[in-house]
């Protein structure tokens, strides 16, 4: 909202279908370098080019502006800037903040900005900049023990939410109206009773999705059922349904969704233990999730992060530990296009994809031949 190289191409504003089909002929793992100008791109397939962000931080959190404006937040109270697409990066962390743990962070442009760090008590906070990370300041502590925070989305500028793990049964979702200077506990009496055992997944800033004005998804697991709620009133009242992702255990459940409009949705997950089957790790909505159906041909493999690609209806990327995987028919069938770890992946309306992980590895969506 996530070390050798530099990208030293964008992708193009819009997709086209033809050259994400060569995928589906035969292209494998990428590590070649991007087309040179003048290429034909309708015979290309995506691979991820490296930046070097000089650090070994873990990027859970990535917030790309656009082509050339990225963000990146992660261990350690990490956070990195780039205003020229990956060729360089500038550390921005918030002075004293070693000892938090970014798990999400949200950008507005290239200087406005909130990340939120994540753990029990006054571990979760929130932090917003307004100079490009220059200065920050600390805009949420949690001050509950019970609270345990994940992710925060925002519908505009002004307007976001955060959620916490239950408390006292249910959901804890904070708001935002004068983007992310403060924030309140919104009343809990239109939140669904939590599962036993059942929570939030901090692995890529994307179990709590908005699109558009006042819809918003919250993604569940560690219970028996995995679960997506939506609310279509800014986190006032939720529906609940099972998003037909295994779960049954701490380790399984839904970790990322994404929307396309406010119908059109895409949940991955699986079981995030190294070594783990995750044999359905992905489902998708027709209608606003208030139903799910499982993936026909799913990711091989655990996944924590997922975006639609930029002006293509049907075209999408799952990222996890173990490879990328890309689909062209809304979600029902995905083909495997990156072996590379990356823990979540976002794109831009002007057309660039990024991707963030383990060991320092940002990435743009680049074409080989």
């Amino acid at each position: 909202m996530t070390s050798q190289g530099k990208t030293r191409r964008v992708v193009s504003a819009g997709l086209c279908a033809a050259a994400v089909a060569a995928v589906l002929t035969g292209a494998g793992p990428s590590r070649a370098a991007p087309l040179a100008d003048g290429e034909d791109r309708r015979h290309a397939a995506p691979g991820w080019r490296l930046t070097d962000t000089g650090t070994d931080a873990r990027f859970r959190g990535l917030a790309p502006v656009d082509r050339r404006t990225a963000w990146a937040a992660g261990s350690r109270g990490t956070v990195l800037r780039t205003a020229d697409g990956g060729a360089t990066w500038r550390d921005v962390s918030p002075p004293g903040a070693g000892e938090l743990e970014f798990r999400d962070v949200e950008a507005f442009d290239g200087r406005r900005a909130v990340v939120l760090a994540i753990g029990e008590g006054e571990a979760s906070r929130i932090l917003r900049t307004e100079d490009g990370g220059v200065t920050w300041a600390e805009s949420f502590r949690n001050t509950d023990p019970r609270a345990f925070y994940d992710c925060v989305t925002f519908f505009d500028r002004r307007h976001g939410l955060a959620m916490s793990d239950p408390v006292d049964g249910r959901f804890r979702i904070l708001a935002t109206s004068d983007g992310g200077r403060s924030w309140g506990v919104l009343p809990d009496d239109g939140m669904p009773a939590a599962l036993p055992g059942e929570a939030g997944f901090a692995a890529g800033g994307q179990c709590l999705v908005s699109s558009g004005p006042k819809d918003v998804w919250l993604a569940t697991g560690g219970a028996a059922t995995a679960r997506v709620m939506h609310s279509a009133d800014r986190g006032l009242t939720w529906t609940v349904t099972s998003a037909v992702i295994p779960a049954g255990d701490p380790a399984r459940g839904v970790f990322a969704l994404a929307f396309q409009g406010r119908r059109h949705g895409i949940a991955v997950g699986g079981d995030y233990r190294t070594g783990q089957p995750s044999p359905q790790a992905a489902s998708v909505t027709a209608d606003a999730g208030r139903s799910w159906r499982a993936a026909d041909t799913p990711p091989p493999a655990y996944r924590s992060g997922v975006a639609w690609l930029p002006h293509a209806r049907s075209a999408a990327l799952a990222v996890g530990p173990t490879g990328t995987d890309l689909t062209l028919d809304g979600g029902r069938t995905w083909r495997t296009v990156d072996s590379g770890s990356f823990d979540t992946v976002d794109c831009t309306p002007d057309g660039s994809c990024w991707a963030s992980g383990e060991k320092g590895r940002v990435a743009r969506l680049s074409w080989r031949p």
